[in-house]
C-alpha cells in the first residue's frame, strides 16, 4: 500500500471519529435536563443530599437563602413529608457563555401526615420557576432560583407549614 493511499485511510478514520464524537457528545443543554431530572428522583426520594448535589455553594434566592440555609431548610421540611411526587413541563432551556437558564412550570404533590395534596402550585396554576444555572467544576449547578408566577409560595409554605400568598 503506498503512502497517499494510507493517509487517505487515517484522514477518513480520523473524520469519522471526529463526527462520531460530535454526534455522540451531549450537549450542554441535555447535560442541564439530566441535573434537573437528578434533581426530581432525588427530591422525589426525600434524599437531602442528593438534592445538594446539584446545589452551587453559590446557591442564593429571592428569600435570602443560601446554599448552607436551604440544606437546612430542605432537612427539617422532608422529615415531615412523604410519597413526594414532583411534575414539571413546559421547559426551555438557554445557554450562554457557562450560565443557563431553565424556565418552567412546577407542581410538587406531597403527604404530610394523613394528608395528601399540592404543597407548590395546583392544577390549574403551576408555579412558573426559573433556575439559573452555572457551569462550575465541568457540571451544571443550580445557582439561583426566582418565581415568575403571580402567586408566589414562600419556602415555609411550599413545603406546607404556611399557606401560600399572593403579592
Amino acid at each position: 500500500m503506498n503512502t497517499d493511499k494510507r493517509w487517505r485511510i487515517v484522514f477518513l478514520i480520523l473524520s469519522l471519529l471526529v463526527v462520531t464524537a460530535w454526534l455522540l457528545w451531549p450537549s450542554d443543554e441535555s447535560r442541564i435536563r439530566r441535573t434537573l431530572k437528578e434533581e426530581v428522583k432525588a427530591m422525589e426520594a426525600g434524599d437531602v443530599d442528593g438534592v445538594m448535589a446539584k446545589i452551587s455553594y453559590a446557591y442564593h434566592d429571592e428569600y435570602g437563602m443560601s446554599y448552607l440555609t436551604l440544606g437546612e431548610e430542605l432537612k427539617r421540611q422532608l422529615k415531615t413529608l412523604s410519597d413526594i411526587t414532583v411534575e414539571y413541563e413546559d421547559l426551555m432551556i438557554r445557554v450562554e457563555d457557562g450560565e443557563a437558564t431553565a424556565e418552567f412550570m412546577l407542581r410538587v404533590i406531597a403527604t404530610k401526615g394523613n394528608e395528601t395534596g399540592y404543597i407548590i402550585g395546583d392544577v390549574k396554576t403551576p408555579l412558573r420557576l426559573r433556575l439559573v444555572l452555572r457551569k462550575e467544576h465541568g457540571r451544571w449547578l443550580i445557582a439561583e432560583t426566582k418565581s415568575l408566577s403571580s402567586v408566589r409560595t414562600s419556602p415555609a409554605s411550599a413545603l406546607g407549614d404556611e399557606p401560600a400568598g399572593r403579592p
